[in-house]
């Protein structure tokens, strides 16, 4: 679990420092050039910065073990991060469309320069870096923080890719280019943040586990013969894992000790599964 959350600081320590340089170099290049999909890369790129800075915080707080008044730790702070993650994104793809379809509208042109492509492959080689290296670690430990970040370095790559496209058309004096690509820019940041939103948003509603795992622990429940029914099972996110309660029902004639080792037999190889962090099985006497 520590070399989890030893990634994932390390993950959002990176982002902060690439996004810097990123930043600093697509804004003044930007402005300076008035490139409508330019300056709004580097507005994505600023969100950037505040959702790695989100992903350390986050990382941080969710690392903490559990204590009296966090009985089942601090996991969803990971998830609270991310829903500010998804906000920060949302904000930014409204404030990218409007100032692009101004520009669009007033036909506000650019000047080309060889620099905005340099920055361009400069900006995809990096984001390219980072996207490999955060998928892979996502995939290795499931972080929510993580899935955001690899998904915001994946987007940066394909919308510095249509940025380049349109700089490129302005070699040919084809400009409205630029501000159609700020259009497209904006919207796709702003899917992007509704998808994270939506699934931190049903963890933290307490979404319960999916029909795959209710249905692999309803087989443990009947591999056990002594196990005459199953039923009232609940399941409460805890982060990443889930507290799992049920009820099951035995024989009225067997005794409590029998029926508790039974229990706890059951509650072992529910918790042995993927998201189980906990699980408690409630015994009931079948003619009770």
């Amino acid at each position: 679990m520590q070399d989890k959350f030893k990634t994932i600081k390390t993950a959002g320590i990176i982002g902060i420092l690439g996004n810097i340089f990123l930043v600093i170099i697509k804004a003044s290049i930007g402005f300076v050039t008035k490139s409508q999909a330019m300056i709004a890369d580097s507005v994505n790129s600023a969100s950037d910065i505040i959702a790695s800075l989100m992903t350390f915080i986050g990382n941080k707080i969710s690392s903490e073990p559990k204590d009296n008044d966090h009985n089942f730790g601090h996991g969803k702070a990971e998830y609270i991060f991310s829903l500010f993650i998804s906000i920060t994104m949302i904000l930014v793809s409204f404030k990218v469309l409007i100032d692009s379809i101004v520009r669009l509208i007033k036909k506000s042109y650019f000047e080309f320069s060889w620099i905005l492509v340099i920055v361009c492959i400069i900006t995809i080689i990096t984001k390219f870096i980072l996207y490999i290296y955060t998928k892979k670690m996502y995939k290795k430990y499931d972080s929510i923080l993580l899935k955001s970040n690899y998904k915001d370095h994946k987007n940066d790559c394909i919308v510095t890719s249509f940025t380049l496209v349109s700089i490129l058309f302005g070699l040919l004096n084809i400009y409205w280019v630029d501000g159609i690509v700020g259009i497209g820019i904006s919207i796709w940041i702003l899917t992007t943040g509704f998808e994270i939103f939506f699934e931190s948003y049903n963890v933290l509603m307490d979404i319960s586990l999916d029909d795959k795992t209710k249905e692999v622990i309803m087989n443990l429940v009947k591999s056990h013969e002594d196990i005459k029914n199953c039923y009232n099972l609940y399941s409460i996110p805890i982060g990443y894992n889930y507290f799992v309660i049920f009820t099951i029902t035995v024989d009225g004639n067997m005794t409590t000790y029998e029926s508790h080792k039974l229990a706890n037999h059951l509650e072992k190889d529910v918790e042995a599964l993927d998201k189980i962090e906990k699980a408690v099985v409630h015994v009931h006497p079948e003619n009770l």
